[in-house]
């Protein structure tokens, strides 16, 4: 039996596009401008934003960290801003900078290392360690309260499933 072919008749169908998803913007440029951003950026570990309270840091001395922080540049070498540079970015005196680096001081967080070049002397520098040490110490404490949550999360998904 020969089957005969038989012309189909053409589809006219509008096809209509659909927008990709977008991408998310997660570069800093996307989020700051790259404006901003050419003039640089300081890393924070998030856990000191989430433990200020915790590590009974005033808005003050968080800044004064902030500021240490901005100009720690390599692992292995302290930051040494002066003062009066800090006091400035703060809109405080040097004088009330020095006493929230004493405070910060006494609580462990930094540790002030006198500089000289040659018998004068020059800015401080400010080792951390002492922050980074709280930090880690707290670490567990916020990794188990982040997995209960996640697994308080996870229940009730299952909950609802059921």
């Amino acid at each position: 039996m020969k089957m005969e072919k038989t012309a189909t008749p053409p589809i006219s169908a509008t096809v209509i596009k659909l927008p990709l998803p977008k991408k998310p913007k997660q570069r800093v440029e996307d989020k700051w401008s790259p404006q901003v951003m050419k003039l640089g950026f300081t890393p924070l570990p998030n856990l000191l934003l989430r433990a200020q309270g915790k590590l009974k840091l005033s808005p003050v001395m968080l800044n004064v960290l902030v500021q240490l922080a901005e100009h720690w540049w390599e692992a292995d070498k302290d930051p040494y801003p002066a003062k009066d540079r800090i006091a400035g970015r703060m809109g405080k005196s040097p004088r009330q900078v020095q006493r929230h680096i004493t405070k910060l001081e006494k609580a462990g967080f930094v540790k002030r290392i006198e500089r000289f070049s040659g018998k004068k002397q020059t800015s401080n520098a400010y080792s951390l360690a002492g922050l980074v040490a709280k930090l880690k110490l707290l670490e567990p404490e916020f990794t188990k309260a982040k997995e209960q949550k996640k697994l308080k999360a996870k229940k009730l998904e299952t909950a609802a499933a059921s």
